[in-house]
């Protein structure tokens, strides 16, 4: 069991109320106007410490760089001792996605992701993985995170993710303008993998093939488009040659249409 002071298990609480809220995190400057701590670094120094608890993700490159890490709060039983809600298609009783094996990952591979049109969709359960891909231990930060799809179409090649190849994914609800995401489109139940731009109050699903009969997707009100993951940093040489045949796109949840 970790140990958490109480103004770390208080910023906890915050930042993935503010999430769910506003569907991006708060700054450092939020954090502590929040929770009553005037310094940034003392902030920092807590922060520092749910990073540590593999409770949050920290991306120091950009201002709102936060992302809970929800396998990891399951996993130590947290949503009821901190009162906070799991986000939409997430279970208490998920399995663990990773498996660690002769210090190689084992990410699940969770269904299809269609590169072109939406899809539909429904909550894919780990239990019922296709397949796995293996990576080498080590390489990213909080691989609970991670899970895998199969993409269908080519809406995406130019971002080198080809028909056929396998995305691995890190669900996460935040992103920045120009990340390669899968996202949920509210209304429409449908998702899909695309990159993302904000537009005033819009948001703009970005393919990336010069093919004019690949559009944009645009919503009107961001409310009716939420992240469901972002892509990691993952290069090729680290993944077992036995899954480079039909290549290897990086980009998080269900099936998704890319």
């Amino acid at each position: 069991m970790i140990n958490l002071s109480a103004r770390q298990r208080k910023i906890l609480e915050y930042i993935i109320h503010f999430i769910s809220e506003k569907e991006y995190p708060p700054t450092i400057r939020e954090i502590g106007e929040k929770v009553g701590i005037s310094s940034t670094s003392v902030v920092n120094y807590n922060l520092n410490k749910l990073e540590n608890e593999a409770l949050i993700s920290r991306d120091r490159d950009v201002s709102r760089g936060l992302s809970v890490n929800w396998d990891r709060i399951i996993k130590l039983g947290l949503t009821s001792e901190l009162q906070i809600s799991l986000p939409a298609g997430m279970a208490e009783n998920s399995p663990q996605l990773i498996e660690h094996t002769n210090g190689r990952l084992r990410v699940p591979i969770l269904g299809n992701i269609a590169a072109g049109e939406p899809i539909q969709v429904e909550a894919i359960d780990p239990a019922f993985a296709e397949d796995f891909v293996e990576l080498t231990n080590g390489i990213l930060k909080n691989p609970e995170s991670l899970f895998a799809l199969r993409v269908k179409g080519d809406s995406m090649i130019d971002a080198s993710v080809l028909d056929g190849d396998i995305v691995i994914l890190r669900h996460q609800e935040t992103a920045e303008d120009g990340d390669m995401v899968a996202a949920w489109i509210t209304g429409d139940e449908e998702t899909t993998l695309k990159y993302l731009y904000r537009e005033g109050a819009n948001v703009r699903l970005q393919p990336a093939n010069p093919n004019p009969a690949y559009q944009p997707i645009v919503q009107i009100g961001r409310a009716s488009c939420r992240v469901y993951a972002r892509e990691p940093v993952l290069r090729g040489d680290h993944i077992d040659p036995r899954f480079l045949r039909r290549g290897l796109g990086v980009a998080g949840e269900g099936d998704l249409g890319v």
